[in-house]
């Protein structure tokens, strides 16, 4: 069954992982006969176990019935010696007085009406004297009869009848020279010798195999299954291997079973699980038990257990056909529907929309075929929209070289040749040259990250020469991101408001850094600079939009980079920023790593 189960569970989980890739009849396919295969199996596992308990209950049931009866011919049979016993003594023995009475005839009488159960008949006085036995009256020389257990046990108490647990009765001389086994009843009786009372004991030995013989009945089966008898104080009294328990070839648990009360229950015995049910016989205190090995049980329902196997699995095949017709039926207006929509997809502006089946693929048909012509005006109207946003951006690039900064490095530059400075304004002009092609790129947006720094360095070598070197700047790039795609004119803005926000008061004790570098499959870009820094809230508001931090500087903001770089790349990539007062500011570019090529730019320009 453990088997069982874990198939179901391996079906289920792959039906699950199926259904996520397959088509819709695939989908309904699986998923029902998953369903359906589930329920068979629950109900075919419930039904197992309720036959297999019905089973285990009628075992019980057949141990205990088979127990009563044996118990019952038994109780027959030992009662019957009871009578025996009791007609002796009552009838014969309590007569006769032992002084001038002779009680041989009337016991001899008796023992010839039931000596198909009897071996022999004989009375004793409390010395141990013989008075009367039949069929054979001559006793072996000093047999210590005193001594005998069963003499004991019927002197010590005398109000009860004694039974003793097999064993070979020798008190008697046999011209046989046969000994018999015999299970001895002894009692205590009154004799009477010259009109005195004296202490007796009457003593039947009762044939054992008639006993043996009522027990073979009950093991005739020759299955592992098996009945034994045992005494109040676990001393076996039958049992079908009793030969080879007495050799020590085999061992039995009646020691233990002696301890269970009346009926069923479960042990476990030299590593073997038995289903034992005990019975007390009356007048005795002996207990017959029986013992089913639980493995016998196991085998006689693998026959059940193979025939509910393959009920479950034709059931679970007629249920797969049944369920792959039924989600056949359903899945085609659906295939129909998709096929329109691939037409659709394939650049069909206006495919022919399946519109039938159920009544909800043909609400969604309908649907569809409305919504395809809504798509095309939306169309036009997303083509309007994206012509106004990059006349938009456009506008935001142009704005990013700030007039004043034009101004004021021309200034420099006519006051480097008033004063005979021809090297450095022939520096700053050649720097500015760069600057100004680089910011054109023929039109493009999209960049080499190689070219950006050069961007960068470019303004740095101005801001420089104009600040009077009252900041240091150095560049760490890794080799392998410079040939990398970006949106151009994103680091520049960040070098000027290092210098704006950061730097610009601290004379000369200014440091900004530019640091590149690749993690997976990502590029960062980070502007670090050791000034003034911000509160957590004015980092909070810096990349919102309609913040209300003061600008100065290129009047355009951290906001407008980080917009630029979304809007080619994706809502994952922008800035990020990290501030302390009084320690500085870092604000990293976060870019995807894309190698630059006509293709990339082609792609990144498009969008």
């Amino acid at each position: 069954m453990k088997r069982i189960k874990e198939s179901y569970r391996k079906l289920i989980s792959y039906a699950a992982a199926r259904v996520k890739s397959q088509s819709i009849q695939m989908t309904i396919s699986v998923s029902f006969t998953a369903v359906a295969m589930l329920g068979m199996g629950i109900l075919g596992i419930s039904l197992y176990n309720q036959f297999a308990n019905r089973m285990e209950d009628m075992t019980v049931q057949s141990s205990e019935q088979l127990l009563s009866q044996t118990s019952i011919n038994l109780e027959t049979y030992l009662r019957n010696m009871r009578r025996i016993s009791d007609a002796m003594y009552y009838t014969v023995i309590k007569d006769k007085d032992l002084a001038t009475d002779n009680m041989e005839a009337e016991m001899n009488l008796l023992y010839e009406a039931n000596k198909d159960n009897l071996i022999s008949i004989a009375c004793y006085t409390n010395q141990g004297r013989l008075v009367a036995a039949v069929p054979v009256a001559t006793e072996k020389k000093d047999p210590d009869i005193p001594g005998q257990e069963w003499f004991t046990d019927a002197v010590g108490q005398m109000e009860n009848l004694h039974f003793s647990t097999p064993h070979v009765q020798n008190l008697f001389n046999n011209t046989s020279y046969r000994y018999y086994w015999v299970v001895s009843l002894s009692r205590a009786v009154e004799l009477t010798e010259q009109g005195s009372s004296t202490l007796g004991v009457l003593l039947v030995d009762m044939n054992y195999s008639s006993i043996e013989q009522l027990l073979n009945k009950a093991n005739t089966d020759h299955s592992s299954e098996y009945v034994y008898l045992m005494d109040s104080n676990g001393e076996l009294i039958y049992h079908p291997k009793q030969k080879l328990i007495y050799n020590s070839l085999y061992e039995e648990n009646n020691l233990a079973a002696v301890l269970y009360d009346d009926g069923s229950r479960e042990e476990s015995f030299q590593g073997e699980k038995r289903l034992v049910t005990v019975k007390t016989i009356s007048y005795t205190g002996w207990r017959i038990v029986s013992v089913v090995p639980m493995s016998a049980f196991n085998m006689d329902i693998s026959g059940t257990r193979l025939f509910a196997f393959l009920f479950v699995s034709l059931s679970m095949l007629m249920i797969m056909i049944l369920n792959q017709l039924v989600s056949a039926r359903i899945a085609k207006p659906l295939r129909e529907l998709n096929r329109s929509v691939r037409e659709w997809e394939a650049g069909n502006m206006e495919p022919d929309i399946y519109v039938g089946g159920s009544m909800e693929v043909e609400h969604l048909g309908r649907t569809l075929r409305s919504a395809v012509g809504q798509l095309r005006q939306l169309m036009k109207d997303i083509v309007v929209e994206q012509e106004e946003k990059r006349r938009s951006e456009l506008d935001a690039l142009q704005s990013q070289i700030n007039p004043h900064f034009l101004y004021n490095t021309l200034d420099s530059i006519v006051w480097m040749i008033e004063g005979e400075r021809y090297e450095d304004a022939v520096f700053m002009i050649t720097q500015l040259a760069s600057l100004f092609r680089i910011s054109l790129s023929r039109g493009r947006t999209i960049i080499s990250i190689g070219d950006e720094v050069k961007h960068a360095r470019n303004y740095m070598n101005i801001q420089k020469i104009r600040y009077k070197n009252i900041f240091s700047v150095e560049f760490h790039l890794e080799e392998e991101i410079l040939d990398c795609c970006t949106v151009k004119l994103i680091i520049q803005p960040l070098l000027e408001n290092a210098i704006y926000y950061g730097v610009e008061c601290m004379d000369g004790d200014g440091e900004i850094e530019v640091r590149g570098y690749r993690k997976e499959q990502d590029v960062y870009i980070e502007v670090r600079d050791n000034g003034l820094g911000m509160t957590e809230e004015t980092v909070g508001a810096l990349l919102k939009k309609n913040n209300r931090v003061r600008k100065k500087g290129s009047g355009v903001g951290l906001i407008n980079v980080h917009t630029r770089i979304r809007l080619r790349f994706g809502e994952t990539y922008g800035l990020e920023i990290e501030s302390q007062p009084d320690e500085g500011t870092v604000v990293r570019i976060h870019l995807p790593f894309i190698r630059y090529s006509e293709e990339s730019v082609e792609y990144f320009e498009g969008r």
